[in-house]
């Protein structure tokens, strides 16, 4: 089956909170009408985050563009009405009554998997080292580098403070 050219990726506004209901509804009002080849596919945006938090390691799900939903559609008037009228909608993205629809790159960008880890130590923090050279040292935490998921660490050693560069999952912090 050839993809129609018409069919593009449509951004829809709704309640906050809403995204998994609109989605759901949309996907049954589309079955229900048989319009299954004109709104092609519904998605919430989300990325996979990694949270450490009281030194357990948990991948959670974050939605990228909270009250929003993508919809792969070819827009007409039956498929704008269907949208525009599904329980949650508040309306699409776009100038005055023309919803817009993304370029390739923007939808593109919007699902590129950047996983994140978020952990509950911060600058200034007292940790317990748990591996290598410094095993079972306490140290301050001075930087966090978010980028390479790296802490220094200063750590006093004979009179004298070493800083030691660890990553996130050698350290528990000391309350």
């Amino acid at each position: 089956m050839s993809e129609n050219a018409d069919i593009k990726w449509y951004v829809v506004h709704t309640y906050s909170g809403y995204e998994n209901k609109v989605r759901d509804s949309l996907l049954k009002a589309v079955e229900n009408n048989g319009m299954q080849d004109k709104i092609v596919d519904v998605r919430i945006p989300v990325e996979e985050a990694i949270e450490i938090k009281n030194n357990k390691r948990r991948t959670v799900q974050r939605k990228l563009l909270p009250s929003y939903v993508i919809v792969k559609m070819e827009m007409t008037n039956e498929t704008w009405y269907l949208v525009r009228n599904t329980r949650g909608v508040t309306g699409f993205v776009g100038s005055g009554n023309k919803p817009t629809p993304l370029s390739e790159s923007d939808f593109a960008s919007i699902f590129e998997a950047v996983p994140q880890t978020r952990i509950d130590i911060q600058v200034g923090d007292s940790v317990r080292i748990l591996t290598g050279l410094f095993e079972n040292f306490s140290g301050k935490v001075t930087a966090i580098d978010t980028v390479s998921q790296q802490l220094t660490v200063t750590v006093p050693m004979l009179k004298r403070e070493t800083t030691v560069e660890l990553a996130y999952d050698e350290v528990v912090r000391e309350d």
